[in-house]
This record gives C-alpha cells, structure tokens and sequence, in this order.
C-alpha cells in the first residue's frame, strides 16, 4: 500500500480479495511497509531548500529511526530461530522465525528487506556458532556476518517477490535457494542453520525421506510463510472491522471475509502435518553387532591432543576393556568395532609405536576395527589425509577412506601464503589436508559400511552418493573434542537422525570425546554417550538395502525448488515494467479522450 499523510484511505481489492474493501484510514494501518515514509520529509524539504541531497550516513540514520521497530523484531526472530537448534531445541521457533521475518520484510522495499534480512541473519548465526569462541571471538563474528550476507541477499528478495499471487509459496523457495547457495560456496560452503536442522526429530522431519534435507527446509518455510500470510490477513480484517461505520458492523459478513485468514492458517497446519503421511523405511535385511569405543581425551579446546600416543592409548586401553569384558561374558562378542576420527593422533604407517598399540587393541578384540587416523600423503610432502582404515586382527590395515571435504581454516588454510603473514593464528594448522576422492564404502567385517567424516555429515552430496554406492549403514567417525560443552556435538548428532530418516540407514556416531550414538533408521536415538568420559556402546545395527525417494531424485528438488524462487524474484521488475507500461497506456487513452472532448463545439 502507497505511503501517504495521515488522510489516506485504501480502498479496492488487496493482495487477491474479491470485491470492494471499505475506506480505512491509514492511521489506523500500521507503518506502511512498502512505502519510502513520510517520516523523512521534514528533512528531506529542508535538504531540498538547500539545493542538496542527503547525505548517505543521514539517509541511513533515517531509514534506522523510521524502521527500528522492524529490525528489532528480526533481529528477535534471529535468536529464535538460533533456539529452535540444539541444545536448546525448540523446534517451533523455527517456524515462527520465518513467520516474523515474512511479516517485516512483505511490501518492503528490496534494499529494506536486504536490510532485514542481515538485522535477521546475523544474530542468528551469531547465536547458533557460539561454539567457534573456543578459537576466538572475532572467527564467531567473523563466519557469522559472512553467512548473514546471505540472509540478506534473501530479505531483499522475501520484499519484492511478497508483492507476487502466492508469495508464501515463493518465500518458502526463496530459502531453498539461500540454503543451495550457502551450502556450495564460498570455499565449498557452510551447510550449518539450514532449517532442516532444526526439525530433525519433528513432524517435518519424514519429508527428507522424499526430498531429502531441502524439502523439510522447504516445508518448514512454507509453513512459516503462511503463517505470516494469515497474521497479515487477520491484521487487516481487524482493522477494516474497527474502521466501519458502528451500523453496519452487525451486518458486515465478517465470518465470510476471515475464510483467507483461517485458510491460510489451516494449510499452515497441513504442511507441518504432512510429514505423517511419508512412510520411513525401518526393516532390516539383516543386522550386525558393533562396539563404537569412545578414549576420551586429554581436554576440551583447542590443544585437546595433550601428549603424543595419550589419545590412541586411550582407545587402546578402552578396547582391551571390552575384549575383557566380552572374555568374562559381561559383554556379547561384537562383529566389528568403531573408532572415531583422530583416534590414532599419530600415522600409524610412519611410527612403530602407533603401529604396534593398534594391533594390540585388534587382535585383543578379535574382529576388525575401523580405525580414525591422520596419515602423511604418501606422494604429496607436507600434506596429511584424514582417513578411516579397516584394520584386520590377521591381515592388518587394508580399505581406507580419505575424508573428501576438508574444513577450510581448521583442515587447510587456503590463500596461506598472502593470510599467514598478518594472521598468526594460521599457524596453529601447520599442515594442510589432502581431499579424497571416493565415497566411502567399506567392507568392516560382516557389514558394508559408508564412513562419513565429521562436517561432511553436513554435506548432502556426500552422503547420498555414499548411500548410492552400497553402503547397508552409515558411520560417523567425528572428533568434536575442540568444541566440547559448547552445544556443537549436539548440533551435529541432530544432523546424523536427519541423515538416517532421508536415506533410512541406522547411523553410528564415533567421537572420541563424545558425543558418540547410535542412531535407529527412523532417526531415533538409541544409545548417547556423556561427554569427556571413556565409554564403549554395544548394539545391534541393523542393515538395509532400499534406497528412499531421496536416495534416486538426488539434488533434482532443491534445484528446482530453488530455481522457481529465482525466477519469482526475477518476474518482479518484468511484472513492475508491465505494469507501467499499462498504466501510461491507460493515462495516454484518458488524455486522448480529454482532448476529444474539448475540441468537440
């Protein structure tokens, strides 16, 4: 609606309602949020009379007085979007947060919803990457206003596209398209606060079995959308009620005109529903008995690693303790045996000792071990390779993973040379991790397993080809150690029931100060460890064989999803052209007319 003084009325159909609307006055509207504000004007007469602009730092004084309001509500619907995850998990929120944000940026300018969405963004990264501050606050702040650019790339377009038929529905793929983008780049991206994450054990949550993560995203945004919708709606209802002559409020069919509100409402309520109707895949083709042997280390932070050796004898001496317990009759003999990321600090092909300590801890158990271990390039000098390694109590180590997306600034350091003379801190990562490039499917004993490592949990593409390669399960080998206490391993172990409904595989987590689980195919929870105690979980693991919808369309819904909000954003200037171009058409009819009719005698 058209910013105006106080005497404005609005009249005529909106956003899509049948028939007339009665006059309202606009100061019973609330601030007009498509228009530029009257409140301004003052200053702006007063620059005029001057014969000059405004300057940039005053219009942006300004724009913060006039819509300070606003900006504190997205920056609230920021936080509750950061609790709706854990550890705090309070799912709900993440719907409401769309919700919030649909509300402040509809009938907004581009640059004022640009602009909400970084007031969004940024406190939500803000809140929701905390636990970065065990390497330094300014990486926290740093990572997260980086990531709120592109909440704010999709503010602008949340404003345009709300002047759209069926905006929620073009919102909802709007954050589909901030997710693909942010997930891919910069530096291969950074999956984490996609929305889905925060509904990983909720009634969206059946969604990624069709469409994997991006649907539940989706569904989740669409829901919040409507919500917004039917807010927006109601609001309007209300006040076009109260503005009414006091006669013919009782004759007004006020229940008839809140059928959009309730309308919008209850497809709300639909979508969040919907998930009940996907069917998860939970029988087992068959099943094995796993160890997952969680050491423990030295201490939380940044030099969790303590002494050479301590970390492997940790899982040494936890290993042996099961081949005692197992011994005893305490404990059922497993069939394999996981380690975590890291579990062996040093390259076991390089030191005797690491070598030696290993086929201890095997041949004691007596079945393989899919060990964690960080081993010296063998052709590239001064790289590292993060791998998983089936090491066998006859034969010894043989398949091995080599994890395929290292982490940049904590795996590598890209641009080394040009940073490090100006950021110390670079140092701390001495070496830099050689990629893989090939799933990890292996073959532990009796059971065809896919290891994943640590963040590449996060990844979609990672895992689903992993789960397309043959692997009946998935392993987790993850070392969170750096951020224990924090609220990160609980983050990602709601990433791993995610990943266990979307391609229906049981899922082992191994860290090696927790949190280790293992996780049902429905995404339950079976059995958590404490952090920072030495422990071994022993279970049954069943193996599956189907493959989900998710598993055979891949990426094919989120690229789609994604590219009908793209190209809703790009309709918006066509649609304003078309309109124009309509409207001087119309006016160049009536001056023709009005010529006509005053050269008529």
């Amino acid at each position: 609606m058209p910013s105006g003084p106080e005497t404005t009325a609005v009249t005529g159909p909106q956003d899509g309602d049948a028939g007339t609307r009665p006059v309202i006055p606009a100061a019973s509207l609330p601030a007009d949020p498509g228009g530029d504000g009257t409140a301004g004007a003052p200053r702006a007469e007063r620059d005029a009379q001057d014969g000059r602009r405004p300057g940039r730092l005053r219009r942006i004084g300004a724009a913060a007085r006039r819509h300070w309001p606003a900006s504190l509500a997205a920056a609230a619907a920021g936080v509750a979007l950061a609790l709706a995850f854990p550890p705090y998990d309070v799912w709900p929120l993440s719907v409401l947060a769309v919700a919030v944000l649909s509300l402040v940026t509809r009938g907004r300018t581009g640059k004022q919803g640009a602009w909400f969405g970084l007031a969004f963004g940024f406190p939500f990264f803000l809140v929701l990457l905390k636990w970065l501050n065990t390497i330094g606050w300014d990486v926290v702040v740093g990572l997260s206003l980086l990531q709120a650019l592109f909440m704010m790339v999709m503010g602008s377009a949340l404003a345009l596209t709300s002047r759209l038929p069926a905006w929620p529905l073009w919102a909802a793929c709007l954050w589909v398209a901030e997710e693909l983008v942010r997930d891919r780049q910069p530096l291969g991206g950074f999956p984490w606060g996609r929305l889905a994450f925060a509904n990983t054990q909720t009634p969206y949550t059946p969604l990624a079995a069709l469409g994997g993560a991006p649907l539940v995203t989706f569904a989740v945004a669409l829901s919040g959308a409507l919500l917004a919708w039917a807010a927006w709606a109601g609001w309007r209802l209300a006040a076009e009620h109260r503005a009414r002559p006091a006669g013919a409020r009782e004759s007004a069919p006020l229940a008839r005109r809140a059928l959009p509100a309730a309308g919008a409402a209850s497809l709300a309520a639909a979508v969040g529903l919907s998930g009940y109707a996907v069917p998860v895949g939970t029988d087992a083709a068959d099943t094995v008995r796993i160890a997952v042997v969680q050491g423990n280390v030295q201490q939380p932070g940044m030099d969790f690693l303590g002494r050479p050796m301590l970390i492997l004898n940790n899982h040494v001496e936890a290993t042996e303790q099961l081949a005692a317990d197992v011994a005893a009759g305490r404990v059922e003999q497993p069939d394999l045996v996981i380690w975590p990321e890291n579990a062996s600090d040093l390259d076991p092909y390089k030191y005797p000792e690491a070598r030696l300590a290993i086929e201890r801890a095997v041949a004691a158990v007596g079945v393989p071990v899919l060990v964690g271990a960080l081993v010296d390039h063998p052709t590239k000098e001064g790289y590292v390779e993060n791998q998983g390694i089936v090491w066998d109590p006859v034969t010894g180590p043989g398949a091995s993973y080599t994890k395929q997306h290292p982490v940049p600034f904590g795996e590598y350091v890209p641009f080394r040379e040009q940073l490090s003379t100006f950021i110390s801190r670079l140092d701390r990562v001495p070496r830099d991790f050689w990629p893989g490039d090939h799933t990890g499917v292996l073959d532990v004993g009796p059971a065809r397993l896919g290891d994943v490592i640590c963040f590449e949990v996060a990844y979609d593409g990672i895992v689903r080809d992993t789960v397309n390669a043959g692997a009946r399960a998935l392993v987790i080998q993850t070392n969170n150690a750096t951020y224990g206490h924090t609220g990160q391993p609980e983050q990602q172990l709601a990433m791993s029931s995610l990943r266990a409904v979307e391609h229906g595989r049981a899922i082992v987590t191994a860290a090696p100060s927790g949190l280790s689980a293992i996780v049902a195919p429905d995404g339950t929870v079976e059995q958590v460890t404490e952090e920072f105690t030495q422990d071994v979980l022993v279970g049954e693991l069943p193996l599956r064989d189907a493959r989900t919808v998710a598993d055979r369309v891949g990426a094919a819904p989120e690229w789609a999803l994604a590219g009908l909000g793209a190209l809703a954003w790009l309709a918006v200037p066509v649609r304003a052209r078309r309109g124009r171009r309509e409207e001087n058409a119309a006016r160049g009819d009536q001056g023709d007319g009005a010529a006509g009719a005053g050269a008529t005698p």
